[in-house]
């Protein structure tokens, strides 16, 4: 006899209450490549769990500047949004969706109640530590002038987000998610291509596998 599939809740967590709780409030929802998730200043209802895709993570301040953060994949939630909704306050960032995305989406007037579960509280800090930990090395590079490790970092993980060496990307959109001009973007790009971190096409960036900038 086959085996049964395990539910969305069973993907992450063993706890049956837990699990009944999930399935009760859990909302699924699928997003294009593309598609806006939330904005800053909009209000969380609820937090997002990814269950397939990716979905990036961007912070804007109120002149409209951008800086990447982190990529969501699989099993993982946003510790923003986590940490905005627990405190009452607004989205203080960007997300949208890298690919198709689906999400499952737990409304947050649950999340107060959830922490009486110990696998709810592991999975929390679990993904606050984690996206911490991505948050200092974004940080740090901008901290110490690493703009050329920084774009590497970027270019790398928005290919391991689309399971794919070939980004369509101009380099004008680059530079608006790194806060900074397309011309240094331009420049650092043709010195990462002399050395063959990075093959250039037209509005298309070819990231080379398993090399590191030095």
């Amino acid at each position: 006899m086959q085996e049964p599939k395990p539910t969305t809740a069973e993907l992450f967590f063993s706890d049956p209450e837990l699990i009944n709780q999930v399935k009760t409030f859990g909302v699924i929802r699928k997003y294009h490549a593309g598609q806006f998730i939330i904005q800053p200043g909009e209000p969380i209802t609820h937090v997002p769990i990814v269950l397939e895709g990716s979905v990036r993570i961007i912070r804007e301040n109120e002149e409209g500047e951008e800086v990447f953060l982190y990529h969501l994949f699989p099993g993982q939630t946003c510790a923003m949004s986590l940490s905005c909704c627990r405190s009452g306050m607004r989205s203080m960032v960007m997300a949208l969706a890298e690919t198709d995305t689906r999400l499952i989406m737990l409304p947050t007037k649950q999340m107060e109640d959830w922490f009486r579960f110990e696998e709810w509280k592991a999975y929390v800090n679990n993904n606050y530590q984690a996206r911490f930990t991505e948050l200092l090395q974004v940080i740090d590079l901008i901290a110490f002038n690493h703009m050329d490790k920084q774009l590497l970092h970027y270019l790398k993980e928005r290919t391991k987000a689309q399971g794919t060496e070939v980004l369509s990307l101009t380099h004008q959109e680059i530079a608006e998610e790194l806060n900074t001009q397309r011309e240094a973007i331009s420049r650092l790009l043709r010195n990462m291509e002399k050395k063959g971190l990075v093959e250039l096409g037209r509005n298309s960036i070819k990231v080379n596998a398993g090399i590191e900038e030095k």
